[in-house]
C-alpha cells in the first residue's frame, strides 16, 4: 500500500470510530437517564461527575487499536523464556510509559521444563508410531513457524520410559474409575488413554496414578472437540485431526506457581525445594496427542465394549481393554530454570494512594495464542491507553490503579502467584480488589468472583453496551438466563430480579493467588458463548483463526475493555467502597443448605446400599468368569452438627443488615454524607473484609489455599468447590474432618460478621 493509501485508510478508520463513539455515548446517556440511579459508593453529584468520566473512557476504546495489539502480540510463538515473549514484555513496558504510567518489571527465576525426547508407539498387536506433530497449513501464515514452536507436551510431567497394556478410561475422572471397577477392569500396571473434557487435564494423570497406572495419554476426541461439532480448521473453527492441546499438568490444587518455591516468591535468593521433593509433579509420565494419533491406538484395544456414554466420534468401536494393545511411551525433559518478567504499571491515587485497585491479564502463550491470552491482554492495553487519555484531560483517580501483565500463566499461574507471594503482606494491607481477564470471545458477559462485589458488577454491566445487540450487556445476560430457565416460575422470578448472580471462582487463571492466598476480593471477566472453536493451546490459535472464526471485528474486545476499565475506574474513584454484604449472606446461606443436603444424601445412599447388601441384592452373575467377592457394608456416618454454621450465618446476616441500614442512611439527601465525610476508616475495614474469610492454616491437606468459601476442587482442578473444607470432606466420607471443618468455617464466618459489623459501626459514626 502506498503512503497516500495508508493515510486514507487511517482517516476512514478514525471516521468510523468517531461515528461509532457518537452512537455509543448517546445510548449510554439515554440508558443512564432512564435508570436515574446513583452509583454505589457515590453521592448524586459524585455519580454524575464519575459517569461523565466513565463515558469519556468508554468512548475512547477503539476496536482497531485492539486489532493492532492482537496482531503484533500474536505474530510469533511466545512461550515462557522465548525471545518473542521477552520482546512482547518490552513492547508492553514501552506502551505503558508512552501512555503516562509509572511502570517497572519484576523478574523471577522459575522451573520450566521443555521436551527433550517424545516417543509414542503401538508395539502390539501391530506397530504404529505416533507423529506427535501439528502440520502447518498453507492458509494459516503463522502455523509454519515450527522452529519457534514448543512441541506438543504436558508441562511438569515426569520423565518416564514405560511399555504396558492400554486401557481406555473415558474422561479419566474419579467416577470413570468407579465404573471401570464395577465392570471388572483394572488399570494397575497399564497406560491409560483419556479424552479431554469433564475435568481439568492435570486431574487425569493424578487419578490414573492413584489407581496404579504407569502412564497416561490424553487426546481430543472429535465428539467433544472436532468434526462432530462442526467443520474443522481451516474450513471451520474446530480442532483438525492433527491438532493437540498442550498444557500444564502440575497438581495445582495443592499449590500453583513455581514448583520449587511454594508460598514464597521465586526471587533469586529464595530457598528452593530439591526436584525430588516437589509434590506437584505428576507421578507418571503423561503426553497429549491428537485424535489422528489416538485412533490407531484406540482401535487396537480389545476387551469389553465401552458404555454408550463413553463412546466418542471416531470411526471405531470403543473398547476398554486391557489388551491386546500394548504401547511404549518414552518422555525426557530439560528441567531448566527460566527468567520470567511481570510488567507492573501504576497511576498513583490522588487522595487515597495506599488503597490499590489491581487489574491483570497474562501475556505468555503456549504458541501464538491470539485467543489465549492475547485477546484479553490487548483489551487491557487499550484500557491503559484510554486511562492515559483521561490523565491528559485532567482526570486523576482517588485510589492507586495497578495494571499488571503477567508472564508464565500457562505453565501454572506462575507470574501472578510469585508476585502475590512476594507482596502478600502489602496486598493484605492495601489491595481493594483484583480484576482479572484471560481469553475473550464473542457473546455474553460472564462474571465470576467474590460475592461482596456481585451488586457492583451488575451495576457496571448495566453501563456497557453489547456491540451486536445494542442493549446493555446486563440486559442481554438477563435475557439469556430467562430463555434458558427450566420453568415458567423460574422465568418469572428472573424477570423480577434486579440483579443476576455471579459464579464462584475456582482456579485456572491469575485471580487464584489474589483470592485464595492473599484474601483479596476478586472478579474474573470474559465475553463468550457465541464463538465456536477447537484450537485451544495449539499452533492454530493465531491471528488468522481469530479473525476468521472469533471476534473478527474486535468489538467484544472493546466490550471487555469497557467493562473491566469501568470497574477499575469506579472502584478507584468511589467515596465509599461499593461492597454489598447482603449478596454475600444470601450466597453463603445457599452454600450451607447445599452442605446439609449433601450430608443427608451421602448418609441415605450408604444406608440404602447396606440394606441391599444385607438382603443379598449383590451376587455373582451366571456368566461371570471372576470369583465373586461380596461387598462389605459401610459404616453409617455420624450425624453432622451444622448448628455452628447456622449460628455463624445468623451473625453474618445481622452484620450485613446493619451495614445495609447504615449505607441506606448515608444515601439520603443525595448522599451528601458520602461527599462531605471522611470515610478512610470505613474503607480500610471494607477492603479487609475478604481477608476475614481466610484461615492462615489453609484447607485440610492444602495449606496454600487459605480462603474458606472458594477453592478449586482437589479432583476438579479448575472447577470450584464452595466451602471446600466441609464439602470435600463429606464427598470423600472423611467424617471427622467434616466435623472439624464445620467448626473452623463457622469461626471464619463469625470473623467476617464481626468485620462487617465494625465497618457498619464506623459508617454510622462517620455520617452522624
Amino acid at each position: 500500500m502506498t503512503a497516500f493509501g495508508e493515510f486514507i485508510t487511517l482517516i476512514m478508520r478514525r471516521i468510523s470510530f468517531v461515528l461509532g463513539t457518537f452512537v455509543l455515548v448517546a445510548w449510554t446517556l439515554s440508558a443512564q437517564q432512564d435508570t436515574g440511579q446513583d452509583l454505589a459508593g457515590f453521592s448524586t453529584e459524585g455519580s454524575r461527575a464519575e459517569q461523565r468520566w466513565e463515558q469519556k473512557f468508554r468512548s475512547t476504546i477503539a476496536p482497531d487499536d485492539i486489532r493492532d495489539y492482537v496482531k503484533l502480540l500474536s505474530a510469533r510463538p511466545h512461550h515462557v523464556g522465548s525471545p518473542y515473549d521477552k520482546q512482547n514484555s518490552e513492547w508492553i513496558v514501552s506502551k505503558f510509559k508512552e501512555w503516562g504510567w509509572d511502570v517497572h518489571v519484576e523478574s523471577f527465576q522459575i522451573l520450566f521444563p521443555t521436551p527433550k525426547e517424545r516417543v509414542l508407539e503401538l508395539v502390539e498387536p501391530s506397530r504404529f508410531v505416533a507423529k506427535l506433530q501439528e502440520p502447518p497449513l498453507p492458509e494459516d501464515p503463522t502455523s509454519n513457524q515450527q522452529n519457534e514452536q514448543l512441541p506438543s507436551y504436558n508441562a511438569y510431567s515426569i520423565d518416564g520410559d514405560v511399555t504396558a497394556p492400554l486401557v481406555y478410561v473415558n474422561y479419566g475422572v474419579p467416577d470413570d474409575y468407579e465404573a471401570l471397577e464395577q465392570m471388572g477392569v483394572s488399570v494397575k500396571g497399564a497406560i491409560v488413554i483419556a479424552r479431554y473434557g469433564a475435568s481439568w487435564r492435570g486431574i487425569k494423570p493424578k487419578v490414573a496414578a492413584e489407581h496404579g497406572a504407569v502412564g497416561c495419554l490424553i487426546y481430543s476426541d472429535p465428539r467433544d472437540d472436532g468434526y462432530a461439532e462442526g467443520d474443522v480448521f481451516p474450513k471451520g473453527a474446530w480442532r483438525p485431526p492433527a491438532g493437540v492441546q498442550r498444557g500444564s499438568v502440575m497438581d495445582m490444587p495443592l499449590y500453583p506457581g513455581d514448583p520449587l518455591t511454594p508460598g514464597i516468591g521465586a526471587t533469586p535468593d529464595a530457598k528452593r525445594l530439591n526436584l525430588e521433593d516437589v509434590k506437584v509433579l505428576t507421578k507418571i509420565p503423561v503426553l497429549p496427542i491428537s485424535y489422528e494419533d489416538a485412533q490407531p491406538l484406540l482401535a487396537a484395544i480389545g476387551g469389553e465394549v465401552a458404555p454408550p456414554r463413553w463412546r466418542g466420534a471416531l470411526g471405531i468401536t470403543y473398547h476398554l481393554g486391557p489388551g491386546p494393545a500394548k504401547v511404549h511411551l518414552r518422555l525426557k525433559f530439560n528441567w531448566d530454570m527460566k527468567q520470567i518478567n511481570d510488567v507492573i504499571a501504576r497511576i498513583a491515587g490522588a487522595s487515597e494512594p495506599d488503597e490499590w485497585v489491581i487489574r491483570g491479564n497474562h501475556y505468555d502463550a503456549w504458541v501464538n495464542g491470539a485467543q489465549d491470552p492475547v485477546s484479553g491482554i490487548s483489551a487491557e492495553m487499550e484500557e491503559a491507553r484510554s486511562f492515559g487519555e483521561l490523565l491528559k484531560s485532567g482526570w486523576k483517580p482517588k485510589r492507586t490503579i495497578v495494571y499488571c501483565a503477567w508472564d508464565a500463566e500457562e505453565p501454572g499461574l506462575i507470574g501472578s502467584t510469585e508476585w502475590v507471594e512476594t507482596h502478600a503482606d502489602e496486598l493484605r494491607a492495601h489491595a481493594v480488589a483484583y480484576i482479572n481477564s484471560d481469553s475473550n470471545s464473542r457473546g455474553y458477559l460472564n462474571v465470576s468472583g467474590s460475592h461482596s462485589l456481585e451488586s457492583f458488577m451488575n451495576q457496571v454491566a448495566r453501563d456497557v453496551v453489547d456491540p451486536e445487540k445494542n442493549i446493555s450487556v446486563w440486559r442481554r445476560n438477563q435475557l439469556k438466563r430467562i430463555a434458558d430457565a427450566s420453568s415458567p416460575d423460574e422465568r418469572e422470578r428472573l424477570r423480577s430480579k434486579a440483579t443476576w448472580p455471579i459464579d464462584a471462582l475456582g482456579s485456572g487463571s491469575d485471580y487464584t493467588a489474589f483470592l485464595d492466598f492473599a484474601g483479596v476480593a476478586s472478579v474474573n471477566l470474559a465475553y463468550g458463548g457465541e464463538s465456536e472453536g477447537g484450537i485451544y493451546h495449539s499452533i492454530y490459535d493465531d491471528f488468522y483463526w481469530f479473525t476468521h472464526f472469533n471476534d473478527g471485528k474486535f468489538v467484544y474486545g472493546r466490550a471487555l475493555a469497557q467493562t473491566a476499565g469501568t470497574a477499575a475506574m469506579r472502584l478507584a474513584d468511589s467515596d465509599l467502597l461499593p461492597f454489598n454484604f447482603s449478596d454475600l449472606f444470601s450466597t453463603v446461606r445457599g452454600y450451607i443448605g447445599e452442605l446439609e443436603r449433601l450430608a443427608e444424601n451421602q448418609s441415605n445412599q450408604i444406608r440404602e446400599r447396606n440394606r441391599q447388601i444385607s438382603e443379598g441384592v449383590f451376587s455373582a452373575t451366571a456368566d461371570s468368569e471372576k470369583p465373586f467377592v461380596p461387598p462389605v457394608p459401610e459404616a453409617v456416618p455420624p450425624h453432622l452438627n451444622f448448628a455452628p454454621l447456622q449460628n455463624a450465618l445468623e451473625a453474618l446476616n445481622r452484620g450485613a443488615e446493619r451495614y445495609q441500614r447504615a449505607y441506606t442512611q448515608a444515601e439520603q439527601n443525595g448522599g451528601t454524607a458520602l461527599a462531605r465525610t471522611s470515610l478512610a476508616q470505613v474503607n480500610l475495614q471494607l477492603l479487609q473484609s475478604e481477608r476475614a474469610l481466610t484461615d492462615p492454616n489453609g484447607l485440610p491437606g492444602r495449606p496454600w489455599f487459605k480462603h474458606q468459601l472458594y477453592a478449586p476442587g482437589f479432583y476438579t482442578g479448575y472447577g470450584v468447590k464452595t466451602v471446600p473444607a466441609v464439602r470435600e470432606a463429606i464427598e470423600q466420607k472423611q467424617w471427622s474432618t467434616a466435623e472439624e471443618s464445620i467448626q473452623r468455617v463457622s469461626h471464619v464466618l463469625e470473623n467476617e460478621a464481626a468485620a462487617i459489623d465494625r465497618a457498619a459501626g464506623s459508617l454510622e459514626h462517620a455520617i452522624q
